[in-house]
């Protein structure tokens, strides 16, 4: 027990605390659908962290040093989201079956455009990267090519996806405060308050992880704070 405290990936390290966070997003997708109707479903932002949670699987798997609780929770929350989008779905075609299936079409078309160009990415990643990494390639061209947080492995996608999380909030700005989910907006603010310090300890040190963070927990944090203040104040 004491060997796991100490441990690079236990309870006395960011690398511990911060995934631990993260756990807050599928909890409050779990908690919100045994306690809400459909109808405060934020269908956008739950497809949204769907395809976050599966490429941050991927990146806990890769970073140094692997987290498992990391990976773990971002697994969860994909079955969580995924959940509330499926009810979302249902709730839609019941009480609009005109304009419904319209309504479903359309975020299936932004997820699987997302999808499609995650999937080209990889594709063509390697040929790119091969000539960008050429002798006939300019110095600067060859660094970001070469560079372990850069746009040819999953420590630049994960993290720069995470700025989805930011514009659905920025898009939600005037969202009606009843429709605000007060567990996932703290669960985010609190994740990206956390993860803002983890980007300095993982190897290699992720600087666009850190900003993209900084954006989330203070967007969150201001739907939070209206929450908060509709609901206590």
């Amino acid at each position: 027990m004491a060997g796991w405290i100490h441990s690079a990936t236990g309870p006395m390290t960011t690398h511990f605390w911060g995934p631990v966070a993260n756990w807050g997003l599928g909890l409050s997708g779990a908690y919100d659908a045994v306690t809400y109707g459909p109808e405060v479903i934020n269908e956008r932002m739950s497809a949204t962290q769907v395809v976050y949670s599966a490429l941050f699987m991927r990146f806990a798997w890769q970073v140094q040093p692997r987290n498992y609780i990391l990976f773990a929770c971002h697994g969860f929350n994909v079955s969580a989201q995924a959940n509330q989008v499926r009810r979302w779905g249902e709730h839609v075609m019941d009480i609009d079956k005109e304009q419904g299936p319209a309504k479903i079409k359309d975020l299936s078309m932004i997820g699987g455009g997302a999808l499609a160009g995650i999937g080209a990415i990889l594709l063509a990643r390697r040929p790119i990267q091969n000539a960008m990494l050429s002798s006939s390639a300019p110095g600067f061209v060859q660094k970001v090519a070469a560079y372990d947080a850069g746009p040819f492995y999953i420590h630049f996608w994960a993290p720069n996806f995470k700025w989805a999380l930011s514009i659905n909030n920025f898009l939600d700005w005037e969202r009606p405060v009843e429709k605000i989910s007060l567990s996932m907006n703290s669960a985010l603010t609190l994740t990206g308050l956390l993860f803002c310090r983890w980007s300095f300890v993982i190897t290699p040190v992720n600087y666009s992880l850190f900003f993209v963070n900084m954006a989330l927990w203070t967007t969150s944090g201001y739907h939070l704070a209206r929450k908060v203040k509709h609901e206590y104040l």
